[in-house]
């Protein structure tokens, strides 16, 4: 009767935590397909879509058009916004760029602490998409489509190549995203085991709810153990129900953070140095610099795959003060990751990404805003593997469309995982008959943003 009431704490967890070890880091690892660049991510998801006119790709030519009609508009509309809407006239950037590091890659005045890094920076000009609306915009950014639900790529990751910390999740993700954004299907396994899924931490302070003891540890190892022993029966008797593995496996991982996510999500354990390089000394920026933080403490633990949302980039309206705020609260604490990866020796192999679900349009939505814009973006990587102080494409005079050097979304994914030792096209899972990968039947690795090797 125990055997088949017993809802399995412990054992079937044995034989995941042996693939997962046989999928560890390493040069060994089976899950690899080539020497990897990477061993992590750290994504930091600007969610609403940052304008990239304003930000990292400078249009001064916009400043001759303003109060006009933009004629790239005009010519193809459809494109650009993916459904027609009225037109408003050429919006010059508010704010001016200026070139700095060694490397001269000119950046906006709104982020004044992270163009001190942008030697480090491989800054990518050439991005577009698919998907006009930011639910389908998130979910293509992260999962590959924006209309069928598919697994994330910290999922398709974790699936490639286990993790480096048995007690801790290997992909987790700090902070809310837009409110419109499902970060079920964001941030899930879909038709691969669950156990890839993210963990989203909700309060920093209570990173995991729940995990706290209830008991004496001895005696709970020992109700596990017990329990370990009935699910052996269980699985004797019914090895099809493979869904019960991905449940036992949450309970074990359960059971070894009660230990180190504590400490891991502790940054009270921080130097004041270390903090105030974060921002946390300034009301403003302290909430988004507490997740980076936290993004350091779990990349140097060996979480794979680590998102650190940010909240609302989109402007259509009120551009000036919403892109200036948001601005604010987040440019020193990414500087401050920056430094830290780079004083500690982990921005060598940890990819940092920057980026929204898409950009914004050059002409203005109302009177000072911007609308969507599939047709060309921006995102910066670090680290990892890529040129340093390196731009990659360009959009057209205007920011309206790519020019040179197109990096579509299913592009950016397969560099991702060729930086971290996969091959999309390789890196595959049956289901329903049929083989998925996480960039479907398209996608090309950039190599031109890659650091030569010597």
């Amino acid at each position: 009767m125990l055997a088949s009431v017993a809802g399995g704490f412990g054992s079937l967890a044995l034989a995941s935590l042996l693939g997962e070890q046989a999928r560890g880091a390493g040069s060994e690892t089976p899950g690899l397909h080539h020497a990897p660049r990477a061993r992590r991510v750290i994504f930091l998801f600007m969610s609403g879509g940052p304008s990239h006119i304003d930000t990292f790709d400078p249009k001064p030519l916009l400043s001759r058009y303003e109060g006009r009609r933009l004629p790239v508009l005009e010519q193809n509309t459809n494109v650009l916004l993916g459904r027609p809407r009225p037109l408003g006239n050429a919006f010059p950037s508010p704010w001016k760029f200026r070139r700095h590091g060694t490397c001269g890659i000119e950046v906006s005045e709104l982020f004044p602490h992270v163009a001190r890094h942008v030697d480090d920076l491989c800054v990518v000009r050439s991005l577009c998409c698919d998907s006009f609306f930011h639910t389908q915009g998130t979910l293509e950014m992260l999962t590959g489509s924006g209309l069928f639900v598919r697994p994330s790529i910290g999922a398709w990751l974790l699936y490639g190549l286990g993790t480096e910390n048995r007690n801790l999740p290997g992909f987790i993700v700090l902070g809310q995203p837009s409110g419109l954004v499902d970060q079920v299907k964001s941030y899930g396994s879909a038709f691969l085991p669950a156990s890839f899924q993210g963990t989203r931490i909700i309060d920093p302070r209570e990173p995991i709810p729940n995990l706290a003891p209830r008991m004496p540890r001895a005696r709970q190892r020992g109700q596990l153990d017990t329990l370990a022993r009935l699910n052996e029966l269980h699985r004797a008797r019914r090895p099809e129900e493979g869904a019960l593995e991905a449940r036992i496996q949450s309970f074990e991982s359960a059971f070894r953070m009660q230990t180190e996510a504590a400490e891991a999500f502790d940054i009270n354990r921080e130097t004041p140095a270390t903090r105030r390089l974060y921002g946390l000394d300034d009301g403003l920026t302290a909430g988004y610099g507490e997740l980076c933080l936290l993004a350091r403490r779990l990349a140097e633990r060996g979480v794979r795959f680590i998102v650190v949302n940010h909240q609302n980039w989109d402007q259509h309206s009120g551009l000036l003060t919403g892109h200036a705020r948001n601005a604010r609260l987040v440019d020193a604490p990414i500087a401050g990751l920056l430094h830290d990866l780079r004083s500690r020796g982990l921005l060598e192999d940890t990819l940092v990404i920057w980026g929204g679900e898409f950009g914004r349009t050059p002409n203005s939505e109302g009177s000072d805003g911007r609308d969507h814009n599939t047709g060309a973006f921006t995102m910066w990587l670090a680290g990892g593997g890529v040129k340093a102080g390196h731009v990659h494409g360009s959009s057209d005079a205007f920011g309206a469309h790519v020019q040179e050097g197109r990096v579509h979304v299913h592009d950016l994914h397969a560099t991702i995982l060729w930086l971290l030792g996969l091959d999309h096209e390789r890196l595959t899972f049956r289901y329903s008959g049929r083989d998925y990968r996480l960039t479907d039947v398209e996608g090309n690795v950039v190599r031109e943003i890659f650091r030569p090797t010597i």
